[in-house]
């Protein structure tokens, strides 16, 4: 189902950001449930959908594949409910009955439901919640092929769409990366070689070429279990390894459940004590023979996410261990990010990280050169304000950045994959809370409201895509959020990445940076899991004088004094990896702008 706007033609979303709307989650119903359903008419005309002002929403309606469906009828929802498919046992069963409205669940791989991709919004249902099948009969079970466990799920571009990796795609040796930012993007299934060259896939992550493993932990907001554990080498693959997740009741159970194989795995919840807040932090810790290591990233642990879509990571050098009686301030970095590791996990109040706590004030993290910027459930008053969310950027921008000769022409550039509820006018958050924060600059009074660029991929970036509409399962914009806040479109920039030969790799990675009026050089860059939503970053109440922030997020700041630097030049090519000192910003520069409706 579509609705006109001034805007263009917008296709209703499962996934609402406005707390005030939300729909129930965890339905799997054959009656359509109003607004949030799709029948994905438009996506399938012989006439496509014009990209011109026209975002992406979510369109999280999944059919059933019966045997031998045309390829044109084959319309699925988020990746993960892909991954999903993928480690089923048992054929998948499609619910006819009436709606479980009321509990909600996020559906993954019991051999009943789909799992659902992530996002981080105001109501943050984007990943969690299964939105509606189709008015028709499902597939007789007669006619229904089982699934088998390597079975992919159906493509709407036929069996032949799925590209299998090349056996040089993983690494056989330590990989030549550009360690100055240690920054990374994934590696993209189906690119030219040269556009791998310096990415990593998560087997490249956990192979014995970075160290010799001991135990893990990994945070995330999206699991299928089975696949994550194939990812370990067999020679790690039943080491320990801790989940840390933020799923409750059903959706507890059941990931809880798909676990049982793998008496390895252990589960640590997240606490969510704050309504339509998640648990979205993307972060392994990983500790070896020979030291210890942190990774934050962008993807959630299921392989859609590490198969065509462009992520990102931060990966930390190997952190020795420190002599032994070493004193509780040894091992700190300039960027004080043993300090804050150490504060983000004691937030989680989590017994099951206790000694994991322990073995980071044993290791040294001297190294570092970035500053972590952390989100966690709560509402922080007086100093506390500044530990998390965008005042905690806010507070690093403000101690550690310069203010710039005409910095009014610097502009922000945003890039996300999920847009939250931000009120009737820019006012209300985006410029008159989070854009502040964005142009802060040293310890200048001078306010300026230079450009702001928000990159978001269009309907004809995802038609065009290496996984077609499908990827829009990971890109939630509902519909009724939209329609409440169209003054936002006039932000919006299309996803090209011509330089990182990923302009069909959709973005599941979150980037905010402040650039140069040509583009050439960055006055500081972040990557993140925080989308573009005030459950992410936080939002001021009670008269500034609280910030209330709902979900867990995790992402990294480079400022360039870190790194003894005046401004961190911008890349030109970042693949092949070479060298240079060149910042790798994952997407074309000067971003485009959505065409104007003509």
């Amino acid at each position: 189902m579509s609705q006109d706007s001034h805007h263009g033609k917008w296709t209703i979303s499962s996934s609402d950001d406005d707390d005030e709307d939300l729909p129930l989650s965890g339905t799997a119903t054959s009656k359509p449930r109003r607004p949030a359903a799709s029948n994905h008419s438009s996506h399938r005309s012989a006439s496509p959908p014009s990209p011109k002002l026209e975002p992406v929403t979510a369109t999280m309606e999944v059919k059933p594949e019966p045997a031998k469906t045309p390829v044109s009828s084959l319309v699925i929802g988020s990746e993960a409910r892909q991954s999903a498919a993928v480690n089923q046992l048992n054929p998948v069963k499609y619910e006819t009955s009436p709606s479980l409205a009321g509990k909600r669940k996020k559906e993954v791989s019991d051999g009943s439901g789909w799992a659902l991709s992530d996002s981080d919004d105001d109501g943050d249902v984007e990943g969690k919640s299964l939105s509606n099948l189709p008015n028709r009969a499902p597939p007789s079970p007669k006619t229904k092929k089982a699934k088998v466990e390597n079975e992919r799920p159906p493509s709407p571009h036929g069996r032949l769409y799925y590209i299998d990796e090349p056996e040089d795609f993983f690494e056989s040796s330590i990989p030549c990366l550009n360690d100055t930012y240690r920054f990374y993007l994934n590696k993209v299934t189906g690119l030219d070689r040269k556009y791998n060259s310096g990415a990593l896939h998560i087997r490249d992550i956990l192979s014995p070429l970075f160290g010799t493993l001991k135990e893990s932990v990994q945070f995330n907001y999206c699991f299928d279990i089975a696949w994550m554990v194939k990812q370990y080498p067999s020679e790690f693959r039943d080491l320990p390894v801790l989940i840390v997740h933020g799923d409750k009741r059903e959706a507890k159970a059941r990931l809880v459940q798909q676990a049982q194989p793998f008496p390895h795995v252990r589960f640590c919840q997240a606490k969510l004590d704050i309504a339509f807040g998640t648990h979205h932090t993307k972060m392994m810790l990983l500790w070896y023979e020979e030291g210890f290591r942190v990774i934050i990233l962008t993807s959630n642990l299921i392989r859609a996410d590490w198969y065509q879509k462009t992520q990102g990571m931060w990966m930390s050098p190997m952190f020795p261990r420190l002599p032994k009686g070493s004193s509780a301030s040894a091992g700190e970095s300039p960027t004080f990010f043993k300090r804050d590791l150490l504060e983000y996990l004691a937030s989680y109040r989590a017994p099951e990280l206790e000694e994991w706590i322990q073995r980071i004030k044993e290791h040294d993290l001297s190294e570092t050169r970035v500053y972590l910027i952390g989100s966690t459930p709560g509402r922080y008053t007086g100093s506390d304000m500044e530990r998390w969310g965008h005042l905690r950027m806010r507070k690093l921008l403000y101690d550690h950045t310069e203010p710039i000769p005409g910095e009014e022409r610097w502009p922000v550039i945003g890039q996300f994959s999920s847009i939250g509820s931000m009120g009737l006018d820019k006012t209300k958050w985006l410029a008159g809370e989070f854009q502040r924060t964005l142009t802060t600059l040293g310890k200048s009074s001078f306010r300026p409201n230079p450009p702001m660029h928000l990159l978001y991929p269009s309907v004809e970036d995802v038609r065009t895509s290496l996984e077609g509409y499908p990827a829009g399962g990971s890109l939630p914009y509902s519909i009724q959020t939209a329609q409440k806040q169209l003054w936002l479109h006039s932000y919006f920039h299309r996803w090209k990445a011509n330089t990182t030969g990923r302009s069909h790799a959709m973005p599941h990675i979150k980037t905010y940076m402040r650039v140069s009026p040509d583009f050439t050089q960055l006055a500081w860059f972040l990557v993140t899991s925080a989308n573009l939503s005030k459950a992410a970053w936080g939002a001021l109440e009670k008269n500034n004088t609280q910030v209330m922030v709902r979900s867990y997020e995790l992402g990294v700041l480079y400022v360039p004094s870190a790194f003894n630097m005046k401004t961190f030049p911008v890349h030109k090519n970042p693949f092949p990896v070479s060298s240079s000192s060149g910042f790798p910003v994952p997407f074309d520069l000067p971003p485009t702008s959505y065409s104007p409706k003509g």
